[in-house]
């Protein structure tokens, strides 16, 4: 059984031009899954103009695409063996691509965003099929490097969107966010019907034997669960009975489908693979891995266009360098890896440089910081990425065996986006509960028979009066200016908060990476999904 196992590996693996040829279709694929979760939101403004919706109705374009993507990969593995992986694959591309020529050609919001969840649903399959194609398409000695040219893809994605999606918008219209896509998803799609191949799987189950109820209640529990952290802080919590309502579901959905995976015999996810404490303490670390990859990505674009008045573009090629770091590490972290170095080293070293950065960013914050005293706090960043996703990857999955391996790395990639959902979502809430404690906390030191504060007002005042107000209108603009520059500072000690906290998060996480059981044999990704 396992001398089969290894030559049916072994047919999977290419080498030369079909290698080259196979890695780069899966890079575009997970390239054009990841960096559309990040290029819509700097054109939700233009849209919100061109379509007549509210700032409610408009962020429904980024949280249908997230929901449709978390319920579509834990069951990637699972449509895999059904469909074929080829023919899931090519079928995901063509979704994604169909769908993004739909999006640009919306007339309003709600087509918009139906079409985005279409989107999201072909999306949801690139990532994770994108890392078994890549893996399987290189012998097992190199398969270090295989993720980490995987990984590429992965972490520089969500620092492209930005910067590509503003100057889309600044250049042309919103539209053309979208119709990027095609040439692209086109190209992806012949080259995945004449490269890709797919491993022989078993034999596929019949519409009464499929888990539907498992599928049910994946999507009420994970749907939910996005939904309430895509707009819990918009809608104030747990004072919104609507987010009470999908919280409960969400709750009880857990619970169900946790009770039917286990108790049904082809379970749309396995859950006893859990059992692994590499594969447990992994999923619990991908989690804060994605936690500070979009938390990081979100916050420093928000931050720099909010407090130093950036523009989108601007905002996003802030990122860059941190990108081309972690480019750069990649294929070192592979030939590490591939020598034996162990995976848990060089990931606690990933968590140590990511606590460094956020210490760095919490001391460089201010009201006025430029553009040059984030250059090397981010070059950190990039490294402790890079350090961070490889091994941690190949971490989890390195005592799974055979089928095992594909439905851990479902796991692992969940977890990932859900961390990213769960950081956004703390982050904001943060940010505005942190920003009106410190307005508090900086109020009583503005006392108005302190004489720098009367000197402070009058001369705003007489700033309002050269421009024709009245002395009245003039004070009383004078105190709006110095009430803005209160809530500016309060709002950036908020974020330097955040990255205090941050920081202390990846501090703690390093003991429990160097508790986990190193393996001396190779890690076989295989059957990685």
């Amino acid at each position: 059984m396992a001398e089969a196992k290894r030559i049916e590996d072994s047919d999977l693996v290419e080498y030369g031009f079909r290698r080259f040829i196979v890695t780069l279709t899966a890079i575009l694929c997970a390239l054009l899954e990841i960096v559309d979760t990040t290029i819509v939101n700097v054109a939700l403004n233009d849209m919100r103009g061109s379509l007549g919706a509210t700032l409610n109705d408009v962020a429904w374009v980024i949280t249908a695409y997230a929901i449709a993507n978390v319920i579509i990969i834990p069951m990637t593995s699972w449509l895999s063996k059904q469909f074929g992986r080829k023919n899931y694959f090519a079928a995901s591309i063509m979704i994604f691509t169909i769908s993004s020529f739909l999006c640009g050609n919306a007339t309003n919001i709600w087509e918009l965003v139906a079409f985005r969840f279409i989107q999201g649903m072909g999306g949801g399959a690139l990532l994770v099929t994108a890392q078994t194609i890549i893996t399987e398409s290189y012998p097992v000695a190199k398969r270090g490097m295989a993720q980490a040219i995987y990984g590429m893809g992965i972490i520089v994605g969500p620092t492209l969107g930005p910067p590509l999606g503003g100057y889309l918008v600044d250049n042309y219209s919103w539209p053309y966010i979208f119709y990027i896509n095609l040439p692209i998803g086109i190209i992806a799609t012949i080259l995945t019907i004449l490269y890709i191949r797919s491993p022989k799987y078993g034999n596929k189950l019949t519409v009464n034997q499929v888990d539907w109820i498992g599928i049910i209640t994946l999507a009420a529990f994970i749907g939910s669960l996005q939904f309430v952290l895509e707009h819990g802080q918009q809608d104030d919590w747990f004072e919104d009975p609507v987010i009470v309502l999908l919280s409960v579901v969400s709750l009880f959905g857990l619970i169900f489908f946790i009770w039917r995976e286990l108790v049904y015999e082809h379970p749309i996810v396995n859950l006893r693979v859990l059992r692994d404490r590499n594969l447990s303490v992994g999923t619990v670390l991908t989690f804060i891995l994605g936690f500070g990859l979009f938390g990081s990505t979100f916050i420093i674009p928000i931050y720099t266009q909010s407090v130093l008045g950036w523009t989108a573009t601007d905002a996003g090629l802030l990122l860059i360098p941190s990108s081309i770091t972690t480019g750069i590490m990649m294929p070192i972290i592979g030939k590490l890896l591939e020598r034996g170095v162990p995976q848990k080293y060089l990931a606690a070293g990933g968590f140590l440089i990511f606590f460094i950065y956020s210490y760095w960013m919490f001391g460089v914050m201010t009201p006025d910081t430029g553009s040059e005293h984030f250059f090397w706090p981010l070059v950190a960043r990039g490294l402790g990425l890079g350090l961070l996703f490889v091994p941690i990857t190949t971490l989890s999955l390195s005592t799974l065996e055979g089928k095992d391996i594909g439905d851990g790395a479902a796991f692992t990639g969940m977890m990932r986006q859900l961390g990213g959902s769960f950081g956004i979502a703390i982050i904001t809430t943060m940010v505005s509960r942190l920003s009106q404690q410190h307005r508090i906390d900086l109020i009583p030191n503005i006392s108005a028979i302190n004489y720098q504060v009367q000197q402070r007002i009058h001369g705003l005042q007489q700033m309002f009066i050269s421009k024709g107000f009245s002395a009245s209108e003039a004070l009383s603009r004078a105190y709006q200016t110095l009430e803005g520059g209160v809530m500016r500072q309060a709002t950036v000690l908020s974020y330097m908060d955040i990255f205090l906290y941050l920081g202390i998060l990846f501090l703690v996480c390093i003991p429990f990476v160097l508790i986990i059981k190193t393996v001396k044999r190779k890690v076989d990704t295989s059957a990685l999904h």
